[in-house]
């Protein structure tokens, strides 16, 4: 389908490269298709501390499957964990922990793997395949970025690819369990606020 294998064999081409993954549905197909072409790739999440027991569960399937050991940025603050506006949940701090978490995961790397697609809403819908990351002088690419959810579900019932459960009761996008909702698009994310973003991407 459009553009992923094309974007994921120029990405492979970097010695230092590393897949942001969040254990959705477009990271499965991203999984499924980047490591034969680059198993060097440093597949890293983000552990917020307040993940759906569905995303956990899906994190081990996924390391089952592609066979796969994910290495992990802490992004939680164990000592103080936040009770206050979900709107606010992951912008406290300079940097805010999940981009802290971000820089640390992206030091040394000449590019970075994204699940960002056009479809997710209007502040993705100028994504393209392969951009330049001005902020880290790194390469990012997203070779989802045409794709919809139709492109997502047929390739992940066409490759019996393992996913999020939580995607089958209405969660198209799924983030931590204090502040996700079920929605179409990012629309359950931080659902009856103003955000859209968490700061990884913008």
């Amino acid at each position: 389908m459009r553009g992923l294998e094309e974007t994921l064999q120029k990405a492979a081409a970097h010695e230092r490269l590393t897949f942001l993954c969040s254990f959705q549905k477009e990271e499965s197909v991203i999984l499924d298709a980047l490591l034969p072409l680059a198993p060097h790739t440093r597949v890293v999440t983000i552990d917020t501390g307040v993940l759906f027991p569905e995303t956990l569960a899906t994190w081990r399937a996924f390391e089952e499957r592609f066979g796969v050991q994910v290495e992990v940025e802490d992004a939680a603050d164990h000592e103080r964990p936040y009770t206050g506006p979900a709107e606010h949940c992951c912008s406290l701090g300079d940097p805010p922990p999940k981009v802290a978490a971000l820089e640390r995961a992206l030091a040394g790397s000449e590019g970075w793997i994204t699940g960002v697609r056009r479809e997710q809403g209007p502040t993705r819908a100028g994504t393209t395949l392969v951009e330049w990351d001005q902020k880290r002088s790194m390469w990012k690419y997203n070779p989802l970025a045409e794709w919809t959810e139709k492109d997502l579900w047929a390739r992940i019932h066409e490759r019996e690819l393992p996913y999020n459960v939580l995607h089958d009761r209405d969660y198209e996008s799924i983030g931590c369990a204090t502040c996700t909702q079920p929605g179409a698009g990012r629309e359950g994310r931080w659902a009856g606020t103003a955000k859209t973003e968490c700061g990884l991407h913008v």
